[in-house]
């Protein structure tokens, strides 16, 4: 009886490491295979709106660091106003002693306000605009910059590079709005979400010693 139990007691724990063992095997192969799918799904998109720089965009602009970086930060930022989240994705351009408003920036053009792909804005709820109802989803800011006055855009076409295949006849809204004239420079693109009221707010960007805002309601 003992040999009995001994030789179950032997052949229970082969069966258990064998299991083990091949548990293991399939776990690491299906986390690998995650990965690479993960990799080939990886659209353009998405590689463009990886942020990066964050920290050194926000040191800059904190006056913190000098801006020596050439290139542009890639950032993301969000804000609630009542019960919707509103998250801005968007490059980063610095001044850098550059002439930026009918410079760098030319007036009376469609600009992708940011730098490389375009600014992705995202509703969590749909928000109204000068009186027209946006869905929940994301869509593309673009921005015709003028010495007295700018053009505000929200635009269905979110996945181009800078403003290539902008049209028109996409646009979900249009406002002009007058330029805020800032004291300090903004060194580092930047946007904002803020609360104006329980269901009022502006998604604003800064660039040098331009403001502009555009108003919004939550539902």
């Amino acid at each position: 009886m003992r040999i009995l139990r001994n030789r179950i007691f032997v052949v229970l724990a082969v069966f258990f490491v064998v299991s083990a063992c091949g548990t293991d095997k399939t776990m690491s192969t299906d986390t690998s295979q995650g990965q690479a799918s993960g990799e080939l799904t990886l659209s353009q998109l998405e590689k463009e709106h990886v942020t990066e720089l964050v920290a050194y965009a926000d040191s800059v602009n904190r006056g913190l660091r000098e801006d020596t970086e050439r290139g542009s930060a890639r950032l993301e930022i969000s804000g609630t106003v009542g019960n919707t989240k509103v998250t801005v994705n968007h490059g980063s351009p610095g001044v850098r002693g550059r002439v930026i408003w009918n410079g760098l920036v030319s007036y009376d053009q469609v600009w992708v306000s940011g730098s490389h792909w375009a600014t992705a804005v995202t509703f969590s709820d749909a928000v109204v605009v000068a009186g027209t109802e946006i869905p929940a989803g994301m869509y593309a800011f673009f921005t015709i910059p003028g010495r007295e006055q700018w053009t505000l855009i929200i635009n269905e076409r979110f996945d181009q590079h800078l403003a290539e295949e902008y049209s028109e006849s996409e646009d979900l809204v249009r406002i002009n709005v007058d330029p805020i004239l800032l004291d300090q420079t903004v060194q580092r693109l930047t946007y904002q979400v803020e609360a104006r009221g329980p269901k009022q707010g502006v998604l604003a960007m800064s660039w040098e010693k331009i403001r502009v805002e555009l108003p919004f309601e939550t539902r």
